[in-house]
């Protein structure tokens, strides 16, 4: 193909997924090891996930359990039996020098998941999700003192590498797509999902470093190629050379690498040079991925039979394990139970600690109240200071109280949210003490009706506007009784004061 050619071409990025997702779980997958992070390197080992001689692995029940539960929040299929196998290749970070897995016979199979991306939904094919082992974790250190994080640096600059097993032996899903995603927002958007999903299911903790992984692979092919449904005949896709982009940490990372990836190879393509197939890092420090070694293939790992493990008869089992309500049934049955907008439904439903907490505050008072002040108002302040619901889990009875003050026309929402609730975020301190500080409670009555007599006297040319029918004299008298009153006024009742005071 001429170099002219070649930059003529209409190309097509074609992405899969490996998400490496930690199951929350008290024990490792295979002893009994705790999984609770520490900061002490090397003491969450035994001679189990230490890979010392004579040592049996035991599979972990609950690690089963999450695996079953993501198998039907995927509507995958589950097999009656599911075996495992020993993967062969060398991680410094795994000391039996081979990871115990799934090959052919994974726990789940042939599911889906459904997403919107920018207002469309979509499904992505699930080809496989199984289970294995994660490593441990590895440091590469320079000379020096001062503490170690502060020496942690890149192989390239590194004196030495400490190896951590902490880590390792900590269950693992591995979740496999097919090729089906065409843009890296549909990646981010699908893993955001799938975070969601999990998190929703109680097998997963977003808080933990390195709890999910993706390995993304990227490949170019012939526009014309994909079909209108979207499909891509395997035999294109065994032609076409592919790069794997390994351990990325983050939804936004993954979007990233794949931005880059797919720049970088469509250059390649267009100027009539080859993509060679490889592994890849991301930096993301700069941006870019960065070779690392060619890339296997599944021969390469010479898997085979873990002896020490017998089969894992699933069937029966598999049905006692009940899954909770999903967000997207969640945010349907907000819409229909509370009558609230699409939007407001999709926020509350965000994470299951938000849907939780809007659904106690909706028990007690009106529904529109209770979205408000938890959708608007503290996601709001919470998304301001980074925070998330979980920051504040401690808190809701305090956040629940303040809804009360409102409900009960203690304290106007204008001062709840823009100071009460912003002073409890920033300083700690419960509702009633900051009402009690400020002087926050609400001004009504003779209060009430002596600052509207004063803005009417003071202010005589809005109120000749206000007769000549211009719409925003009646709005800025409020905001002089709203001054004058500290802002402890109600506005309803001040515009409804003004209204008859002018109007007689």
């Amino acid at each position: 193909m001429t170099a002219q050619a070649a930059e003529s071409r209409e190309l097509a990025a074609v992405i899969g997924l490996e998400v490496h997702v930690q199951l929350e779980t008290e024990t490792k997958i295979f002893c009994g090891c705790s999984t609770e992070p520490s900061e002490e390197p090397n003491t969450n080992t035994c001679p189990v996930c230490l890979g010392l001689p004579g040592a049996l692995p035991v599979v972990n029940e609950g690690a089963v359990e999450a695996a079953v539960k993501v198998g039907k929040a995927i509507d995958a299929d589950i097999p009656e039996e599911t075996t495992f196998h020993r993967k062969n290749y060398y991680y410094p970070d795994l000391p039996k020098n081979f990871q115990i897995t799934q090959y052919d016979a994974p726990i789940c199979a042939d599911g889906e998941l459904e997403f919107a991306v920018e207002g469309d939904r979509r499904a992505v094919d699930i080809r496989r999700a199984h289970l294995e082992e994660d490593p441990g974790s590895i440091k590469h250190v320079r000379d020096g003192s001062g503490p170690l994080e502060s020496r942690t640096t890149s192989i390239e600059r590194a004196d030495y590498t400490l190896v951590d097993y902490n880590r390792a032996g900590t269950p693992l899903m591995e979740i496999v797509t097919e090729p089906d995603f065409r843009a890296p927002g549909e990646v981010r958007a699908f893993l955001e999902k799938l975070e969601e999903v999990l998190e929703y299911l109680g097998v997963f903790d977003a808080t933990r470093d390195g709890s999910l992984r993706i390995d993304a692979n990227l490949s170019m092919v012939d526009a014309e190629a994909v079909g209108e449904d979207g499909h891509i005949d395997d035999e294109v896709l065994e032609e076409a050379n592919r790069t794997e982009v390994k351990n990325i940490s983050s939804h936004k990372g993954a979007e990233k690498a794949l931005a880059f990836e797919e720049s970088r190879q469509r250059k390649l393509v267009q100027s009539g040079r080859a993509v060679e197939q490889e592994t890849r890092h991301f930096n993301e420090t700069h941006g870019n991925t960065v070779s690392m070694r060619s890339k296997e293939e599944e021969k390469d790992y010479r898997y085979f039979r873990e002896a020490d493990i017998p089969p894992l008869q699933v069937s029966g089992w598999k049905d006692e394990i009940a899954i909770p309500e999903l967000p997207d049934a969640r945010r349907e049955r907000f819409v229909a139970e509370y009558g609230l907008s699409d939007e407001a439904a999709s926020k509350l439903t965000s994470t299951k600690q938000v849907a939780d907490f809007f659904e106690s505050v909706a028990e007690a008072f009106d529904a529109d109240l209770a979205a408000t002040w938890v959708a608007d108002n503290l996601l709001g302040e919470l998304n301001y200071r980074d925070m998330s619901i979980t920051d504040i889990d401690d808190r809701f009875e305090e956040v629940t109280r303040l809804v009360e003050l409102v409900d009960e026309d203690e304290i106007t929402a204008k001062n709840a949210h823009e100071t009460v609730l912003r002073e409890m975020l920033d300083e700690g301190e419960d509702p009633d003490t900051i009402v009690d500080r400020e002087g926050l409670g609400k001004t009504s009555g003779d209060a009430v009706q002596g600052a509207v007599e004063e803005a009417i006297a003071e202010n005589p040319d809005t109120v000749s506007d206000y007769y000549d029918g211009e719409d925003n004299a009646l709005n800025f008298l409020v905001g002089q009784v709203m001054q004058k009153t500290g802002g402890s006024a109600d506005p309803g009742e001040v515009n409804g004061l003004l209204r008859e005071e002018l109007d007689e």
